[in-house]
């Protein structure tokens, strides 16, 4: 169990990027959503030990993270949102030198465990290509073999499908799942459908405070019978968004469908079944109305 406590965070800048932030979470996959500048990976940062923050506590089991941070990172899996790699060394001989500074020296025993990453993502057929000529799904995967070195206990990704086009999203989230079950496993992303396919649990994060925790379906079951939406021409969209509390709006057919936030059906709307991604505008609706 990872347990962050009143975490909080203060650029010198004054930028509070995190406000007394708290979080239990249990093995399995846990989704962390929020929009772009929320603080998410400011909180992966801190929980990787990569910073120190301004107040607060982290404990992951006996571990205390922030008084102890080597003896975290020596069970921590962690993929930034960028990381680097030298481009012209294969993904065999990257691998291996980071299992050799991961602390498995044995020659035999670092190369039975290069081989099974290789082969768990779905590398080994490209083991000895350059990084560089690597696509973006394929650095993810490799990204993701180099945060399972050493069957660490706690795995943080930040971002992972950012970029990657739909198969290589599909095969990057399906090999997440496959390593979620038996490990903590944060998934922090602004995209809504990652964590709506894989994570049990999960939190919105905006303005840097938590501002909604729980499971997918219970959420989802909160907003029904509270968004409807309606299509219409985009001529009248400012129209609509000053007279409705209006959360998302999209394309379709040269129309906007526009999903509304409102106790009562308005007049010529629909009801809404609802979704993961009506939570998550819902939820930035009431933070921008409580700003």
């Amino acid at each position: 169990m990872l347990e962050i406590a009143n975490l909080s965070h203060t650029y010198a800048n004054g930028t509070v990027a995190l406000d007394d932030v708290s979080l239990s979470i249990p093995r399995g996959m846990f989704g962390l959503l929020g929009p772009n500048g929320a603080g998410k990976s400011t909180l992966m940062r801190t929980v990787a030990t990569l910073q120190q923050p301004t107040s607060g506590s982290i404990r992951f089991g006996d571990i205390d993270v922030l008084a102890d941070p080597q003896q975290l990172r020596r069970t921590l899996g962690y993929l930034p949102q960028d990381f680097g790699v030298y481009p012209r060394v294969s993904a065999y001989a990257m691998l291996d030198q980071l299992a050799l500074m991961k602390g498995i020296t044995a020659a035999g025993e670092r190369k039975g465990v290069v081989d099974s990453l290789l082969h768990q993502t779905n590398l080994w057929s490209v083991r000895n290509k350059s990084i560089a000529g690597f696509s973006g799904g394929m650095r993810q995967r490799f990204g993701i073999a180099q945060a399972l070195i050493g069957n660490p206990e706690l795995i943080i990704v930040d971002e992972p499908t950012a970029g990657l086009d739909p198969e290589e999203r599909n095969r990057f989230l399906n090999l997440l799942a496959g390593i979620g079950d038996n490990v903590v496993v944060i998934l922090s992303t602004h995209i809504v459908a990652d964590v709506a396919d894989l994570c049990p649990l999960m939190a919105v994060l905006a303005n840097g405070r938590v501002q909604l925790q729980g499971k997918p379906g219970e959420l989802i079951e909160s907003t029904k019978g509270n968004v409807w939406k309606r299509a219409i021409p985009h001529s009248e969209l400012e129209e609509y968004q000053q007279k409705y509390d209006v959360i998302s709006t999209r394309l379709f057919a040269g129309q906007n469908i526009i999903h509304v936030l409102a106790s009562k059906k308005p007049a010529g709307f629909e009801p809404v079944e609802g979704g993961l991604e009506d939570v998550y505008f819902t939820t930035l609706s009431n933070v921008r109305r409580a700003a």
